[in-house]
């Protein structure tokens, strides 16, 4: 490994060990083994020069350079220090890899508004996070990227998120993630001890200089070679600074100017052995550093130090030297003197102090009054130069009306920074600023905003509370939000109803998307109470549209006639307030709530949340409609072309869960027309990006997929992992859970020729999905493949068959093959052979394209077929064997033999598949019809059992297991099975 270069001391001194350990990291990074670093210590203890030595090793190397800073103003603008990093990109001209990005790209618009398509679609934090990821590996890929954010503790809850998701997903990245933050207890100090913790950061802690350190440190200021400088001075330095190098350097250039440290005979000296009389202090080095530039500039850094350690020209000169007709002259002086620097990253009027300390030092010379007066000067400077307090000006203004005494509009500026947060979806950095805002108004009660009667306004305290609660709704935190709901009911009995039924019905969306659906229906009935009496749909609409979303997810009776009169009723409603938004809400609940009773007419409602979504350039719903479309095609003929049209436009647009959950409904495709790779392709390339992302119900549809997947091919020891994944994911409860039941558990047991276990979920599938009731699992079984197992036991007739014939689930591709099988059972049995030859061919046509399914309902109907005397039983079986022989799936292959033999038809012995056995097994001497009954032993069931599922005698068992139990080296059968399980279980 290559240790700094030795000419990096030069003006560098004292951190060697830790530039060291940065650029580890950084080699790190180049080699795809990013990570991150959390460099914290005291104020002054160098922290950023430290990592300014790392961006220019990093530069150095090629590396692209990501730097942006957290800005003392505090949380105004959520993402502020991301944007300034990437804004850095752009504005060196570095494009956006959109190749690498793909549907990120329109994401990383909402920091960088050149690399937007129109309207932001998916406005997930986690989202976010995850396009900043994938741009800092971009821009890696050819020799690593470092992204650096400093000044940690003041950022806002937004940037921290997205830190906290970047420290966990660099391990095998090209980057590497720098951030600098102050030693002192906060978020970002809780959250860099948390990552350390979890073992996904390192602390890298700047400690105070020793005396060998402070020496250097003396020499280097003074431009001579450590051994020309006597220790008496460099130990004077140490004494009065305490090690910590910025006070040093102040403190040396204080002793310099004042005379107290001169250099003669070329070698430097104290003047006088006695210490001064008043002691040092960073404060009294600052003052007299700024003294001596003059009484105009005193007073320019002054009000520059009320106004934030970055602050706009123009505001600092207005408050401070109104008289001043020669301002640049004051500016000038303070640049040359070190104490100021250009603010190139916020703009041409924007200058910082050049340290920290040095604005906290001049702000704590200042007395409360004079405080006060320059915060007052400042706001009506601001004032004039733009009411519009735009970006980080409206908290710097709401903070310095409080320094003045103005509570009253101090709350209204922090109500605004509030609402501007919400509106640009960071609801943390509005909840932080309301946190503040109770903080700097009045005394802390709780956990709310309590404020003394003479503080505020009735109707400021109201909003702010409502602002809080929206916010608190917003980032997820439900318990909380309904507290201050509760509050807010409390305290204004009086406040206007409509605006309450405004809040209730933002906490049922956001109760809607954390899955509590109770919880929302509970904020649903409380909406309802405040409605005026005889209040019609304009009124109602917000609360049905709402209701509609959350009745659907319950286990009430009619649910779905329930949200489909509700999302007719908020339609109404929406059209006469002429809210878009509320109509694409309502006309896609529509659509989703008709599927079951009529495509057409879903289809109908679906055109109509496109065409409301795109007049109003409502993006999310434009592509749900997309989706909409494209679901229902391939429900009615299995046909793709929408459903790839829409993944194709989420994808272009950002829409990032959207184009996810596409891309799951496709890999059922897959599986239902048994291209087994293709599905494993779309589902291992989402499954992790999915989990990273939270989103759940996509990861649970993709888990459903993947057990259909082991189904399908017969594989019982992955089916069970699946499973269990499933469950532990809350499939139970979930709405896959009866295509888990149908698609995957039944489909398995009917493959493994298990017709017991087969009825039995059979049965459970009819209650739990009855094809009598509408719902929203069309595919799961109950009208198909039930149906044609209901029609072979003789439990269902001519009756039943019609009635789920008409129905629209009945008509869909998929549930046709065997609905058009149980049809020709039924012919056959009535004695019409050309008609059941007929209906069979019709369900061939359709189930060419599902060969698994083709295929297995051919197996299941040719008993009744041959009994009946219609159709090419023979064919059928062979072909089934054959198919199935080849796919794995070998009790139904046997099954397909043992049928054939009985039919008189000649059957080759099969002896083949010896790939299957795994090479540990092989190397045992396990043969092909041993592993065959292996396989089956984890189940733990007796002989006949196997026997049956096999299509041999239980005798012939007996001799396979005896022969396991010597070759596994196991004593009893029981020891056998348990090898078995741990076998399987490994795999």
């Amino acid at each position: 490994m290559t240790e700094p270069r030795a000419d990096r001391s030069r003006g560098f001194v004292g951190r060697e060990d830790e530039l060291a350990l940065l650029d580890r990291a950084l080699q790190d990074a180049r080699t795809s083994r990013g990570g991150t670093v959390c460099v914290t210590g005291e104020p002054g203890i160098g922290k950023t020069r430290l990592v300014g030595e790392a961006i220019t090793l990093a530069r150095e190397a090629g590396m692209t350079v990501l730097k942006g800073r957290c800005i003392a103003t505090g949380p105004a603008v959520p993402y502020r220090s991301l944007t300034e990093a990437l804004l850095s990109l752009a504005r060196a001209g570095g494009a956006p890899p959109a190749d690498a990005l793909g549907p990120y790209l329109p994401v990383l618009g909402r920091l960088v508004p050149e690399w937007a398509i129109g309207d932001v679609c998916d406005r997930s934090p986690i989202v976010l996070a995850e396009a900043v990821v994938r741009l800092a590996a971009a821009c890696g890929r050819e020799r690593g990227c470092l992204l650096v954010i400093d000044d940690l503790h003041d950022a806002d809850p937004e940037t921290l998120a997205v830190l906290e998701y970047l420290a966990a997903n660099l391990a095998l990245l090209p980057v590497a993630v720098v951030a600098t933050l102050r030693d002192t207890p906060g978020a970002a100090h809780s959250l860099a001890d948390t990552l350390a913790q979890r073992g996904e950061a390192g602390l890298l802690r700047l400690g105070r200089l020793g005396a060998a350190q402070v020496h250097a440190l003396t020499a280097n200021c003074l431009g001579c070679p450590p051994d020309e400088l006597p220790v008496a001075v460099s130990d004077r330095v140490l004494a009065d600074s305490s090690g910590i190098p910025f006070t040093a350097a102040e403190l040396i250039r204080g002793m310099r100017a004042e005379g107290r440290l001169v250099r003669t005979e070329g070698r430097w000296r104290l003047v006088g052995t006695s210490r001064a009389a008043i002691p040092f202090t960073l404060v009294r080095a600052v003052e007299q550093r700024a003294e001596r530039l003059g009484p105009q500039t005193l007073r320019l850094l002054s009000a520059a130090a009320v106004l934030g350690r970055s602050f706009p020209l123009s505001v600092a000169r207005r408050c401070a030297v109104p008289d001043d007709h020669e301002p640049a002259v004051s500016l000038r002086s303070a640049v040359v003197d070190g104490l100021l620097v250009p603010d190139d990253e916020r703009g041409p009027d924007w200058y910082a102090f050049e340290h920290p300390l040095t604005q906290e030092a001049l702000l704590d010379r200042l007395t409360p009054a004079d405080r006060a007066e320059l915060a007052a000067r400042a706001v009506a400077a601001m004032n004039e130069l733009d009411p519009s307090l735009p970006g980080t000006w409206c908290l710097l203004a709401a903070r310095l009306h409080g320094q003045a005494g103005d509570r009253r509009t101090a709350a209204v500026r922090y109500l605004e920074v509030a609402r501007r947060a919400l509106a640009g979806h960071g609801p943390g950095t509005a909840i932080a600023a309301l946190h503040e805002a109770r903080s700097a108004l009045g005394p802390v009660d709780g956990s709310d905003i309590h404020l003394p009667d003479d503080a505020v306004p009735e109707g400021v305290r109201r909003e702010l509370l409502e602002t809080l609660l929206l916010a608190l709704a917003d980032d997820g935190r439900l318990d909380r939000a309904t507290e201050v709901a509760q509050q807010l009911r409390r305290a204004d009995v009086e406040a206007d109803p409509g605006r309450r039924v405004e809040l209730h019905v933002r906490l049922a969306w956001a109760a809607q998307v954390a899955g509590q659906w109770d919880v929302g229906l509970e904020q649903v009935r409380a909406a309802r109470e405040l409605l005026p009496e005889g209040a019609g749909a304009r009124d109602t609409a917000g609360i049905d549209v709402v209701e509609a979303y959350l009745v659907v997810s319950t286990a009430e009776q009619g649910r779905i006639g329930r949200s489909e009169q509700l999302a007719r009723r908020a339609i109404e409603g929406a059209e006469q307030r002429g809210d878009h938004a509320l109509a694409c809400q309502a006309w896609y609940a529509m659509g989703f709530a008709t599927r079951g009773r009529s495509l057409a007419e879903s289809d109908r409602c679906f055109r109509r949340t496109l065409r409301t979504a795109a007049e109003s350039r409502q993006v999310s719903w434009y592509n749900h409609g997309l989706i909409g479309l494209g679901s229902n095609a391939w429900l009615a003929e299995a046909d793709l072309d929408g459903l790839h049209h829409a993944h194709q436009e989420a994808m272009r647009t950002g829409c990032v869960s959207l184009a996810h959950n596409v891309g799951a409904m496709l890999a059922l495709d897959a599986v239902l027309r048994a291209d087994f790779d293709r599905a494993a392709a779309l589902l291992d390339g989402s499954r992790a990006e999915t989990e990273r992302l939270q989103l759940h119900s996509v990861s649970r549809y993709a888990l459903m997929v993947g057990a259909v997947a082991a189904a399908h091919r017969a594989r019982r020891p992955q089916l069970r992992v699946a499973l269990a994944r499933f469950r532990t994911s809350g499939g139970n409860e979930s709405r896959e859970a009866p295509l888990v039941l149908g698609l995957a558990e039944l489909f398995c047991a009917l493959l493994e020729e298990d017709h017991e276990q087969a009825a039995e979920l059979a049965a459970r599938l009819a209650a739990a999905v009855p094809p009598d009731e509408e719902n929203y699992f069309h595919l799961a079984g109950s009208h198909g493949l039930v149906l044609l197992l209901s029609v072979l036991a003789g439990r269902a007739d001519w009756a039943e068959v019609e009635r789920i014939t008409a129905s629209q689930a009945g008509r869909m591709r998929w549930n046709r093959q065997f609905v058009g099988l149980a049809r020709a059972v039924l012919y056959g049995r009535e004695g019409r052979p050309a008609e059941a030859v007929a209906a069979c061919r019709a369900a061939q046509a359709d189930a060419v394209i599902f060969p698994t399914a083709r295929h297995l309902g051919l197996r299941l109907v040719a008993d009744a077929a041959g009994a009946d005397g219609w159709g090419a039983v023979r064919d059928w079986l062979t072909e089934a064997e054959t198919y199935f022989h080849h796919s794995g799936a070998d009790a139904v292959a046997a099954a397909c033999r043992s049928r054939l033999r009985s039919l008189g038809a000649p059957v080759g012995q099969r002896r083949t598949g010896t790939d299957r056995i795994p090479a540990e097994l092989v190397a045992l001497g396990v043969t092909l019809r041993e592993y065959d009954v292996f396989c089956l032993l984890v189940e733990r069931v007796g002989n006949k059992a196997v026997a049956a599922r096999l299509q041999i005698s239980p005798r012939t068992v007996e001799k396979h297991v005896a022969s396991l139990i010597g070759k596994t080296n196991s004593a009893t059968r029981a020891q056998l099975c348990d090898f078995v399980a741990d076998f399987l279980a490994a795999r």
